[in-house]
């Protein structure tokens, strides 16, 4: 991998474990610079999300300062200039859900584009 290719996994990955702070979530300013203005999300629901239906459900935080989200076996790859995939294993307070994000570079910095979350058995 390139320092190019590594700056922008590791910007993909501070992004996604800022997305999960609460002090984050919490903001919507914060949240907004964050995702991509065309984001989408199937969530380990089944819904289908977009910034509006996001910034909803986050304006509250919705995660605890007391019960924060664990992440484990966080690995990026570069698809192409500008686009990196995370895979990740999250768990919070006993849900357990693999995690797959596509972050794009736009002209104000890294953004997530797409989020998807499948439910671990």
């Amino acid at each position: 991998m390139t320092g190019d290719q590594e700056q922008g996994v590791q910007a993909a990955i501070d992004g996604e474990l800022r997305m999960l702070d609460p002090e984050v979530r919490a903001s919507d300013e914060r949240v907004l610079e964050l995702l991509d203005p065309e984001f989408k999300e199937i969530g380990a629901s089944g819904r289908w999300w977009d910034v509006e239906t996001i910034l909803a459900v986050t304006g509250g935080g919705g995660i605890s300062p007391e019960a924060p989200v664990e992440v484990s076996d966080m690995t990026g790859t570069v698809l192409a200039p500008g686009l990196v995939h995370l895979t990740y294993f999250s768990d919070h307070q006993g849900r357990r859900v693999w995690r797959s994000s596509l972050w794009r570079l736009t002209a104000s910095g890294w953004r997530m584009y797409f989020h998807q979350g499948t439910p671990a058995v």
